[in-house]
């Protein structure tokens, strides 16, 4: 354990290194910078997935839940076949 100083009140506290931890004394968050980072990555992570084509939403039909399904398995097994090409066309020369 280490301690880290409040940066909205100024005591020091105990800090575990985890941008989660709150002071001991005004029961603010220590890393309010990190905290922040950390959700507006989670936000962007979820929007990222829910804008993806294919994404299966929980209201959508049998059918256009299959298609969807369907979608992304061929969008994987394209990407698969394309990266390894890459992947020869790199390694051949070499």
């Amino acid at each position: 354990m280490s301690q880290k100083k409040c940066p909205h009140c100024g005591q020091w506290s105990e800090w575990s290194n985890n941008f989660q931890d709150k002071c001991e004394h005004c029961g603010e968050p220590l890393s309010k910078v990190e905290l922040d980072r950390a959700q507006k990555i989670a936000n962007e992570k979820e929007q990222n997935e829910k804008n993806w084509m294919f994404y299966v939403h929980p209201d959508d039909s049998s059918i256009v839940k299959f298609f969807k399904k369907s979608g992304n398995l061929f969008y994987m097994v394209f990407m698969t076949i394309m990266t390894f090409l890459m992947w020869l066309i790199a390694a051949l020369p070499g």
